[in-house]
């Protein structure tokens, strides 16, 4: 006896997917308007990028789902007193040496500081790294002193301490954006 699925099945079927993968995405929740940074207040290090007066920029309250290798994109970051992270660490109200792996996470896989102090395995340029999580990339606000006037991160940001670019052994003269993967460690 032969199975029959009917057109109207399969039409069914593949909605009910393109709806399920909608739901399962992570959408921008607003923007933000940016300002011109005053005078020094903007620190460029590590590539950092300034606000942009009248420059509208996106804000996330989701990531990525998290996955066993979760698809992502590495970011430098001093979290160093002085350095391009601003004040100390969420997490642990500490800053840290750019010689310790570490790294902060977009809003939504911070997921409201359940992360924090974990390591997580970055994967990128063919090797892999344990770093623990100190701190949030927020991906809801910026363009503010809190954020050294920085645009809001992206939601699929994992910005890492120069140990780390270090560790996965990449070129200096390639640091500043690497296409990774990373898991819970």
């Amino acid at each position: 006896m032969k199975s029959h699925i009917s057109n109207s099945a399969v039409s069914f079927l593949i909605l009910l997917l393109l709806a399920t993968n909608l739901v399962e995405s992570c959408k921008p929740s607003g923007r933000i308007r940016g300002k011109k940074p005053p005078p020094g207040e903007c620190n460029q290090e590590n590539y950092s990028d300034c606000c942009k007066k009248g420059k509208f920029y996106k804000t996330y309250k989701c990531s990525p789902k998290v996955t066993g290798h979760t698809k992502a994109v590495l970011t430098l970051n001093s979290f160093e007193k002085g350095g391009d992270g601003g004040g100390p660490s969420e997490c642990d109200n500490q800053y840290h040496s750019d010689n310790t792996p570490v790294v902060a996470l977009s809003t939504g896989w911070f997921n409201k500081m359940q992360r924090c102090l974990q390591n997580i395995t970055l994967y990128g340029n063919g090797r892999s790294v344990n770093a623990m999580v100190v701190d949030e990339c927020d991906s809801t606000a910026g363009c503010d002193a809190d954020h050294d006037y920085q645009p809001p991160c992206p939601n699929n940001i994992v910005d890492a301490s120069k140990a780390v670019w270090k560790a996965l052994k990449v070129p200096k003269s390639d640091w500043g954006e690497l296409d990774i993967y990373w898991s819970e460690a």
